[in-house]
């Protein structure tokens, strides 16, 4: 072959800034790139094995691909045993860079930003080592019969020279990248390696790093022992059939991809041949601290090789709370491998990946009840923000979802509907603090019913919707939003009288909280409480939703209702001293206690109230040490 030179077919020289500014956001894209070639390479010249288009001796069918660092010269050779080019191949693959005008593009894209803009449009791959490189050089020779080693070069990626190749006498073909020296991180093994790692821990094909200076101070044969070791796994877990994975070897991956000491709670091996080809496994972790479900990572593969983490378009928003990978070769990529374009198989596939996990929580729900239970605490967030943010998923899992009761008892709406349907209408009576709201549940126990825990942060949005769709037309109602009929006994007094002793002790009351808005009520109660505090749950959830969004709202004390017990002796010692001069101050000592006592399972008190708290405690105790004196 005659030596040749020329320009490569791009018109002008602004090209290059766009691809390193628009097109690859990372400069170890070009690892991946060139890599990525030389994987496809090696996949093309077993196509034209499998199909019988040409026979291969097996000593010639072991796939590699190396990449070989020389610090000295400051190169990083990329070499496979691929199909290799012809002349023709790389003056039509290389220097035209892509089949569509290359001016077109500089003059629609040149001072944009966004970069869904470029996406799908020119194949321009190789050049990302222009990123790096201040010099690169291609060495192939084609696999078919009569072709000849090529050498091409290039100082700019805008012009170069072809000529026949001394570097390489059988099929295959080297990249080799003259690193420049806004490129030189590259050139250290750590993290070259740490870099081949991360895009390629599974490349189908065998990759190799090489320190080529060491490899050269070796002048004896090469043994097995001198062999490189691989860096890649090249049948990852997902590939293999679930029925054929054991627990141990779920685990393992589990542990060896994300770095998670601890065992995942279960998993769902996705495998997706029809209409399109996906394969994956999505781990549910085991949270260590309250907001770890936050921190989830979804590893998307393109035939093996790593794209990206969490792409939003392919994985529902709240799968990003999980952990796993998913691979599949029919992504509607961009040119940089980065980002999807709006395509129908984006939506297939987000809805399938849905679908999946929705079968396992019900399958899990119906199967395992017992350990779903013991998973709720982990999983319930993620469930939950399902539901909120997609209603298909909602309809799936809807009658999977349980609630846990202050007793540790879980149970479905169904279930829990079922056994207060002679107590209370449809309503969900739930704490949010045990520990503070515990004489609340005491009471709810006491009558029967059951009161659940929901005390993250989610749960309030969440009962919100299960409230809108809800056929039942249920409620969540706070224990201390309201005195639910089955806490009140039976008794003699009318409702009249009740409110005859509310009346007489108003004032009394509002005096002694400091609280002139206080309001009053008196009912009879199944318990041996005074009384009790109550915030309406609509007036709570308002007060609480503008103070998150940092609107102006007025204190919660000043909507608060205070509920007398009126068979408490307490209280009705109060009603028959209301009139008494010289049993005033007692009144006030007494109804300040009976307040703070309520305010106390309602919420912390103030450090002024709580020394006030504290000194009439010793006076009451004071009082009843003298009397008994």
């Amino acid at each position: 072959m005659e030596a040749k030179s020329g320009y490569v077919s791009i018109s002008t020289e602004n090209i290059f800034p766009i691809i390193k500014k628009w097109l690859y956001s990372e400069k170890d894209i070009f690892i991946r790139e060139i890599v990525s070639n030389a994987c496809d390479a090696i996949n093309k010249m077993k196509k034209l094995v499998s199909i019988g288009e040409v026979d291969l001796p097996n000593e010639e069918m072991n796939w590699k691909i190396e990449v070989w660092l020389d610090k000295k010269k400051k190169t990083i050779t990329v070499y496979d045993n691929g199909i290799g080019m012809t002349e023709e191949e790389v003056l039509k693959y290389i220097n035209q860079i892509a089949f569509s005008g290359v001016k077109d593009f500089v003059e629609k894209y040149e001072g944009k930003t966004d970069e869904s803009q470029i996406i799908g449009h020119f194949g321009l791959g190789f050049y990302s080592s222009f990123m790096v490189s201040k010099k690169v050089e291609i060495d192939t020779m084609s696999w078919a019969e009569g072709a000849e080693p090529i050498h091409w070069e290039s100082n700019t990626g805008m012009d170069y020279s072809i000529s026949p190749s001394k570097k390489i006498n059988k099929r295959g073909t080297y990249v080799t990248m003259h690193i420049a020296d806004d490129g030189k991180e590259f050139l250290d093994e750590f993290k070259l390696r740490e870099t081949l790692k991360k895009y390629f821990s599974f490349l189908p094909v065998d990759l190799c790093l090489i320190d080529a200076n060491e490899k050269k101070k070796d002048k004896k044969e090469e043994t097995e022992e001198d062999k490189p070791t691989t860096i890649n796994d090249p049948n990852p877990l997902w590939l293999k059939n679930p029925s054929d994975c054991t627990d141990e070897e779920y685990k393992e991956f589990y542990r060896k991809v994300f770095l998670d000491f601890n065992d995942p709670l279960f998993w769902i091996h996705l495998n997706m041949d029809y209409p399109y080809n996906l394969k994956g496994i999505l781990y549910f972790p085991k949270l260590k601290l309250p907001y770890d479900s936050l921190e989830g990572t979804i590893k998307i593969f393109y035939n093996q090789v790593f794209v990206a983490d969490n792409i939003k378009e392919l994985i529902p928003e709240f799968l990003m709370l999980l952990k796993g990978v998913i691979d599949c070769p029919d992504l509607p990529l961009n040119v940089s491998r980065s980002f999807l374009q709006d395509d129908d198989c984006v939506k297939t596939i987000n809805s399938h990946i849905t679908k999946k996990v929705a079968d396992k929580i019900n399958g899990l729900y119906k199967t395992e009840r017992e350990s779903y239970e013991k998973y709720w605490e982990d999983i319930n967030p993620f469930i939950k923000f399902g539901c909120l943010k997609d209603d298909k998923f909602h309809d799936r899992v809807k009658k999977s979802i349980i609630y846990k009761t202050t007793d540790n008892v879980f149970l479905t709406e169904e279930e829990y509907l079922d056994s207060i349907k002679d107590k209370v209408d449809k309503a969900f009576y739930y704490v949010d603090n045990v520990a503070q709201q515990s004489q609340y549940v005491k009471m709810f126990n006491d009558s029967g019913i059951k009161v659940f825990v929901m005390d993250g942060p989610i749960d309030v949005p969440f009962m919100q919707m299960i409230e809108v769709k809800s056929k039942e037309k249920v409620r969540f109602v706070r224990v201390d939003s309201d005195v639910a009929n089955a806490l009140k006994s039976d008794s003699d007094k009318s409702r009249e009288e009740l409110d005859s002793i509310g009346t007489s002790l108003e004032e009394h009351f509002k005096m002694a909280s400091n609280n002139e808005k206080l309001k009053i009520k008196v009912e009879n109660l199944k318990s041996n409480i005074p009384a009790i505090l109550t915030l309406s749950e609509e007036g709570r959830r308002m007060q609480e939703m503008m103070q998150m969004y940092g609107a102006m709202s007025m204190p919660m004390d000043e909507d608060m209702t205070l509920v007398l017990n009126a068979e408490n002796p307490v209280i009705e010692h109060l009603y028959a001293i209301k009139d008494d001069e010289t049993k005033k101050d007692d009144l006030e000592l007494l109804c300040g206690q009976i307040y703070d006592l309520a305010l106390l399972a309602h919420k912390p008190l103030e450090a002024e109230d709580m020394t006030r708290f504290i000194e009439r405690t010793s006076k009451i105790l004071a009082m009843v040490s003298k009397k008994e004196a």
